[in-house]
């Protein structure tokens, strides 16, 4: 029996917000820190809680902030005015974990989904050296070539976002839909009121696109070591853009898994033998890792490459190689209690 407590805070941020902060404790001492980072419209407590407990029942102690707007935070409903304001949040909140007394000698990690994958890649950005590691699950890192706008849209678009930055103009299809395979899953989600599902707000969008195309740009400025994640038949972020990062990131421990038939929701959306063998992938790449002192010098045996059969591209831990259909891509359309939680 592994046991673990959570808990729930609120805390502002540098411009007063009031943002809601949760942890997931295990009782004795962690092997390493985690730190969450949720997808657009996503939140921690109710959407991450499975991440949470699942990681702590293995040793972890797990951190998770509601982006402001987002969740339980306070501030416009996932509205984004500058997508810096979440990454300067999160590494305020993340940092004055790692400089509490009994975590300063814990490794560090970053958890990423779809849109938390790019506040993680741009974490690692801001402070290169910090982070021992990254966890990116389907992420957003890259604009899918099949759904890149054209310049013009972009430029008209730009003109119009500072008169109307918080229309919710932007169509788009169900996400949930498209994201979440098993339907009982699928329904939990859409009747959890903290995930925000309307349409994304035309400032929102624009951020998310810059945000996009920036990290594109800078994809071989990626040197923390990584595992990143993605189901082969997502057609909310493209698998081609987790290849793209695998393939120009300088890091050099880094490992690739893609799943055939799995959709976008990995950790939430795919039937319990899917999520179990998600999360002992993840599972397995931290505990080799937890206890490095230097991960770069580190060249994992998990996976460390690709191989080809049948023209398909294919992880070491594959055992199919297979063929998906073109799909329709949207890049990341994604004071304290305490309570005391066992987990077998």
């Amino acid at each position: 029996m592994a046991a673990y407590e959570y808990q729930e805070e609120y805390i502002r941020n540098s411009r007063g917000t009031l943002q809601f902060t949760c942890r997931w404790l295990p009782f004795s001492s962690p092997k390493a820190l985690v730190f969450l980072c949720h997808g657009y419209g996503m939140e921690c407590s109710g959407f991450m809680r499975e991440c949470g407990t699942r990681l702590a029942a293995g040793g972890y102690a797990v951190f998770g902030i509601d982006y402001e707007g987002h969740g339980r935070s306070k501030g416009a409903r996932c509205y984004i005015k500058k997508f810096e304001n979440i990454v300067n949040d999160c590494s305020d909140f993340f940092k004055s974990i790692c400089a509490q007394e009994e975590y300063r000698e814990k490794s560090r990690f970053l958890y990423g989904e779809s849109m938390g994958g790019a506040v993680a890649l741009l974490l690692h950005k801001k402070d290169p050296s910090f982070w021992n590691g990254a966890v990116l699950v389907a992420p957003m890192c890259k604009i899918s070539e099949k759904v890149k706008p054209h310049p013009m849209v972009v430029n008209i678009l730009t003109k119009m976002e500072e008169i109307i930055p918080k229309w919710k103009i932007v169509p788009t299809k169900d996400v949930i839909d498209s994201a979440f395979k098993d339907p009982v899953k699928r329904e939990e989600i859409r009747n959890n009121k903290l995930i925000y599902q309307d349409k994304p707000r035309l400032k929102t969008a624009l951020e998310m696109l810059r945000t996009s195309i920036s990290l594109e740009d800078g994809l071989h400025e990626v040197t923390l070591p990584f595992f990143v994640l993605h189901g082969e038949a997502d057609i909310v972020t493209d698998p081609e853009v987790s290849k793209a990062l695998y393939e120009k990131a300088s890091s050099r421990d880094k490992t690739i898994k893609l799943y055939p038939g799995m959709w976008h929701g990995l950790t939430s959306g795919e039937p319990d033998e899917n999520i179990e063998i998600v999360f002992a992938d993840i599972t397995a790449w931290l505990d080799k890792r937890c206890n490095a002192v230097t991960f770069e010098q580190i060249l994992s045996p998990f996976n460390n490459g690709y191989q080809k059969y049948n023209n398909t591209t294919i992880t070491m831990a594959a055992t199919n190689g297979r063929t998906r259909p073109n799909g329709y891509y949207l890049c990341g359309l994604k004071g304290r209690r305490t309570q005391h939680r066992s987990a077998m």
